[in-house]
């Protein structure tokens, strides 16, 4: 039986509980610092619930202690102190972080993790699933060219200007829309700006947007920047909705008001839980002397699970964190320090108990995870 601490009893902390419950295999505690959060967690032998305020250091010690993994569910501001708690307890730390510079103070961290201690940020939807996907399809190439990520979470019924409704943290998705996006061009690694970009798509006769968002391509950068000639992650959004966004941050000045942001979005824009996940994934390069383009596209919809209804980006995120989770106990990862998402095998994390949320979004045309040429 393994021991975690989950921090944070919001919308993808509640399926992560649920997931891990379920197994038989993992007891877990979920902290928070919001009795109300607390009070919606399904009550089971496998999961009990802690009051935790996680700016408190000395709380979070308590907390920890003989945990094996903590998780953090949490917006991505409390994650340096919660990884740096777990580097002193002992725990593997998990984190579903976009942030570049929190990802950057992990790394740190775990500089000094000790034998079986991992430290693993941005283990969700994207950055996450779609990095794994991401190095899976560039494995298959003599050199690359250029790798394009594309990723979206949106309402099946949008009936606003926007034609989108929150599915996720309001945080994660301000800082997506206002901070710059880390790219590869030209083989060059730049900041590009946030909502630039603006490109349209079709997938199953459906017109979709993409357009830069910052965080979505988590350590590929870092892992492919001599390597690849082009590599940009985008966000997928129905028509329209980028330049509505634009006028709030640029025209109003909102991004330099992002508290202010927040409130108008949580006060305006209804939660969803009838929504669909897209993941789009194509690397270019050579192949046995050919120029060869290889695709990877899922969409993942929103379902019921033991009779509670749950919201695609739930499902996404949480299976993607619960697997590399479950991997790492199954001594599937490096057993020490920092670990990046390309370094997750994608067959083991596909055919992992979790990972299979996926394999029921992937589109025909590509079967075998392996592309079309």
């Amino acid at each position: 039986m393994t021991n975690v601490l989950l921090l944070g009893a919001g919308k993808i902390g509640r399926m992560i509980a649920g997931f891990l419950a379920e197994t038989g295999d993992y007891m877990v505690t979920v902290a928070d610092s919001q009795s109300t959060a607390l009070a919606r967690i399904k009550p089971c032998k496998a999961v009990d619930t802690l009051l935790l305020d996680a700016t408190d250091r000395a709380a979070l010690t308590r907390a920890m202690a003989d945990r094996t993994i903590v998780i953090s569910a949490l917006s991505f501001r409390f994650n340096p102190l919660i990884a740096e708690v777990a580097l002193q307890t002992g725990a593997s730390y998990f984190d579903l972080t976009e942030d570049v510079q929190t990802t950057r103070a992990v790394q740190a961290v775990a500089k000094d993790a000790v034998a079986g201690q991992i430290f693993m940020p941005q283990c969700g939807l994207a950055p996450g699933f779609i990095s794994i996907i991401a190095m899976h399809l560039s494995r298959q190439f003599d050199s690359l060219e250029s790798v394009r990520m594309r990723v979206g979470a949106l309402p099946q019924y949008p009936t606003d200007a926007l034609k989108y409704n929150l599915t996720w943290s309001t945080d994660g998705l301000i800082n997506e829309y206002c901070n710059p996006c880390e790219t590869i061009y030209r083989g060059k690694r730049i900041d590009s700006l946030p909502l630039e970009g603006l490109e349209h798509f079709s997938i199953d006769g459906a017109r979709y947007e993409a357009f830069n968002t910052s965080g979505g391509l988590g350590t590929l950068c870092d892992t492919l920047h001599d390597r690849v000639g082009s590599l940009n992650y985008k966000t997928i959004r129905y028509l329209g909705h980028r330049d509505l966004v634009a006028f709030l941050i640029n025209d109003l000045q909102l991004g330099q008001r992002r508290e202010l942001l927040k409130d108008i979005l949580e006060h305006a824009v209804p939660v969803t839980f009838q929504d669909l996940v897209i993941t789009f994934c194509t690397v270019t390069g050579q192949r046995n002397g050919q120029l060869v383009q290889l695709s990877d596209a899922r969409k993942i919809y929103a379902r019921q699970i033991e009779g509670e209804q749950w919201s695609a980006i739930q499902i996404t995120t949480a299976a993607a964190i619960c697997a590399v989770v479950d991997m790492h106990v199954a001594g599937e990862l490096p057993s020490q320090g920092f670990v990046r998402q390309e370094q997750v095998g994608f067959d083991d994390f596909i055919k992992n108990r979790f990972g299979r949320h996926y394999q029921s979004g992937q589109h025909p045309e590509f079967s075998d995870a392996g592309g079309a040429a």
